[in-house]
């Protein structure tokens, strides 16, 4: 006779169906364990939720989540990231915060003297800010520098050597680790937007990174993002569709167009007359610089930032956004683009 599968079997199996996108087998297995392991049972089901758009009831799972073990740093960083989805900003920058204390957490722990700044007067103070995570985020969110500089802050920004030049050639005091003897405050990047209150009727748009530009018009694409980013296997596209991409335009990987860092591809970027990509960082660098991008945006696993059911962003003025209706489909996305670079005889 066959022994019952145990419930760390049953998990696995749940698991294992989650990742091969088999929502339904999935979804069965994490009910069946909701009474013996109701956290678990609950966080994932908000997580499959996600994946399939059905946002309200992600919500309620991981507030169910949370009803069991208030702590649950996982399922905090979840409901910030489903809310800021939302637009919900306020709630969510608060939740974003969970971030630092997630397991396997890359956020950095600065090992400063000097305290952390929580929103006191800036005026004649010395602020580091602390670059983290991806380079599309410290890209987005150095827009933020500039009003910590109008509140009266000199303003350090620690963040990867390969945006040092971008940042420098904007104005911005941008360094890799150096001259962090002497500061009021340090605080986290990604902090900033909880700190100052951003909300998205808030947010402008408009450019706030500069380049000379290189080249003289045509379009730049980028068919896929770096293969580590956990949701790689959806936002970047497939053989064909990425064929079809490069045909459209030239390649702005670096391999291909020689760029030592990000100022010289921005440097191509400001030559351009349009860049499409898929949501990498080359997405954020040329909205930042105010270029026309339309951004192919997978349909599950869709990053918060470019929240749901708009085709433009609040983040940047100049971006159109192409959302996959199937995930892992992108032949209609393709043909959508194919038609509007015709239209716009680009």
């Amino acid at each position: 006779m066959t022994e019952p599968p145990s419930i760390e079997e049953m998990f696995d199996r749940a698991h294992a169906a989650l990742r091969a996108d088999d929502w339904a087998t999935a979804e069965r297995g994490y009910r069946a364990l909701m009474d013996v392991r109701p956290y678990d049972a609950n966080q994932n089901l908000g997580v499959l939720c996600v994946a399939t758009r059905r946002f309200a009831e992600a919500e309620a799972y991981f507030r169910a989540a949370l009803g069991v073990d208030p702590t649950a740093a996982v399922t905090r960083h979840s409901l910030a990231m489903l809310l800021l989805g939302g637009g919900d900003y306020p709630e969510g920058w608060r939740l974003y915060e969970s971030r630092r204390e997630t397991p396997g957490s890359t956020i950095p722990r600065p090992p400063f003297s000097y305290p952390e700044w929580r929103g006191e007067a800036l005026a004649g103070q010395r602020l580091i800010v602390v670059g983290e995570q991806g380079l599309g985020d410290q890209i987005m969110f150095a827009r933020f520098i500039p009003e910590l500089e109008r509140r009266g802050a000199s303003v350090v920004y620690i963040c990867e050597p390969v945006l040092v030049p971008l940042f420098r050639a904007s104005g911005l005091d941008a360094v890799t680790g150096e001259r962090l003897d002497r500061a009021d405050y340090w605080v986290l990047l990604g902090s900033l937007p909880g700190l100052l209150g951003v909300t998205v009727e808030g947010l402008s748009g408009a450019p706030y990174l500069t380049a000379e530009p290189s080249g003289r018009g045509g379009v730049g694409v980028k068919a896929r993002g770096a293969a580590l980013h956990g949701a790689d296997r959806y936002r970047s596209l497939s053989d064909d569709a990425a064929a079809q991409l490069e045909a459209m335009g030239r390649s702005l990987d670096p391999a291909a167009t020689g760029a030592r860092d990000f100022l010289e591809t921005a440097q191509i970027i400001a030559g351009l007359d349009l860049v499409i990509t898929v949501d990498t960082s080359v997405a954020h660098l040329a909205g930042a610089l105010g270029k026309p991008v339309w951004i192919l945006l997978a349909a599950a696993h869709t990053d918060w930032r470019w929240l749901r059911d708009r085709d433009d962003s609040p983040w940047y003025a100049s971006a159109r956004l192409y959302r996959q209706e199937t995930p892992r489909l992108w032949a209609p996305v393709m043909q959508r683009i194919a038609a509007d670079l015709a239209e716009a005889g680009a």
